[in-house]
């Protein structure tokens, strides 16, 4: 298919102000639990370390501290607490106004609009409920019977992770004359080489 026009829209600290992982943990399991299994984690990340473990930089330290706290915290949690700890986090959100315009605007011109984020599958959908988009690439949570188990399906969705998803799915999807991405720095560097407009917020 020709002629299609693509923008793609990062969300934590694009779409929305701040990083909608923590509320939710928060509201899921509790402020106290959150932050002791977040300095339990720090802890452990730091054991691996001294052990010789791979991975030192700031980036593998948040891979492995979000898959620490996604098994601590949200292994076992049922379909219910899930859905309640959403809606709460869709409380919490406080839209970025000039981009959700810009989003909007491309919605209205007939752009097809793709969603990439970091964040978790437990909870998007019920964030982006008003969002016109056609598509959502984020952190996926495996399920079983209706309970979280935890584990990061498809790897954690953020930089050269969400760039290679992005471009999967822009292979499948495209071609596409015209591109815009809109992320924060830095990111969505990676996810913003793959188009033609790249706007930083």
């Amino acid at each position: 298919m020709t002629g299609q026009k693509l923008a793609i829209f990062d969300f934590d600290h694009t779409l929305v102000a701040g990083d909608s992982f923590w509320p939710f943990l928060e509201y899921a399991s509790g402020c106290a639990a959150t932050y002791a299994a977040l300095a339990e984690g720090l802890a452990r990340f730091a054991l691996h370390r001294a052990q010789g473990g791979q991975g030192g930089g700031r980036e593998e330290m948040r891979t492995f501290l979000k898959a620490f706290l996604l098994r601590r915290l949200i292994a076992g949690k049922n379909q219910e607490t899930i859905v309640a700890a959403a809606a709460r986090t869709r409380l919490w959100q406080k839209m970025n106004a000039p981009v959700m315009h810009e989003l909007r605007e491309h919605h209205e011109k007939g752009h097809k609009i793709l969603i990439a984020s970091g964040g978790l599958d437990l909870y998007l959908p019920e964030l982006l409920r008003d969002v016109p988009h056609d598509a959502l690439i984020c952190t996926d949570i495996g399920m079983q019977n209706g309970v979280a188990t935890g584990e990061m399906i498809h790897g954690n969705c953020v930089r050269l992770r969400k760039a290679e998803r992005v471009g999967e799915w822009m292979a499948a999807n495209g071609p596409f004359d015209e591109s815009w991405g809109y992320g924060n720095y830095p990111h969505d560097v990676p996810m913003l080489t793959l188009v033609k407009h790249r706007i930083i917020v």
